[in-house]
């Protein structure tokens, strides 16, 4: 069992839901990542998916492109991204997760991705446009490795897809709470908890529920029906505005309802 898991297992223990925090690598930089990632789980994040920037973000909304545009511009790369895992690991024993697109993976070669994150601290990866049923190549690395993967689940997801998805994903699953891209919203998809359900009914593993949280209104919402809940835009946003900002108050305003 990875951290993922361990941490899961503990708050359920405990009758407790996860929260999970998205930040971009690189964004101020990668010396601010790792404090950032500190400073989260002293505000109380229970698990940190660290963004590794790409050039081309088809999947994430204007706040997290704006931030990976910025960490690449800085020189950001996929090694400095794990170096900056290995800076955490130092102090920290936060469950952590890659959160990628697919391409900068095979510019690294997946073996050596795998074999390098695993030895950094990685505990999971989720690759945003890597489907399950091609995802067999990386799943074997990954396993080899003892690395989660996690894979997203849409409310558009026929229900033969939602067992693929279920069946591959190990450490959680991502259910997206709307379709589209990345960012903030208003009120919680009346998808969501559908869709919660049926995953719920193939699965054991955990199920986040993330896309548009902003709010400590959102994230309890959320919280009610699923087994952890995903920030991303909202704290990116924060330090975007605020990048020597306390994210860890910013946490715990956002998990005050929990």
């Amino acid at each position: 069992m990875t951290r993922i898991g361990s941490r899961f297992e503990a708050l359920g223990g405990e009758g407790r839901k996860a929260f999970v925090g998205f930040v971009t690598a690189g964004d101020v930089s990668l010396e601010r990542t790792a404090d950032v990632a500190l400073a989260m789980e002293a505000g109380g994040c229970d698990v940190l998916e660290l963004g590794v920037p790409f050039s081309d973000p088809l999947a994430d909304g204007p706040v997290i492109q704006r931030a990976s545009e910025r960490a690449l511009r800085r020189g950001t790369t996929l090694a400095g991204v794990l170096e900056c895992v290995r800076r955490i690991r130092r102090t920290s024993g936060l469950p952590l997760v890659l959160f990628s697109y697919l391409n900068p993976l095979l510019r690294y070669g997946l073996e050596r991705l795998a074999k390098e994150a695993h030895d950094s601290g990685v505990d999971g990866v989720l690759v945003t446009d890597l489907p399950p049923e091609e995802a067999g190549e990386w799943l074997e690395v990954a396993r080899k490795s003892a690395l989660d993967t996690v894979f997203l689940a849409s409310p558009t997801s026929p229900d033969a897809r939602l067992a693929q998805v279920a069946a591959a994903s190990r450490g959680f699953v991502y259910a997206v709470s709307r379709t589209g891209v990345t960012g903030e919203q208003g009120v919680i998809s009346d998808d969501a908890r559908p869709l919660l359900r049926r995953l719920k009914a193939l699965t054991k593993e955990p199920v986040a529920l993330g896309f548009g949280l902003s709010t400590p209104e959102q994230v309890a919402a959320a919280a009610e029906v699923s087994d952890a809940v995903v920030v991303g835009s909202a704290l990116v946003r924060f330090l975007e505005e605020q990048p020597q900002g306390d994210v860890a108050e910013r946490v715990r305003w956002l998990k005050s309802r929990m």
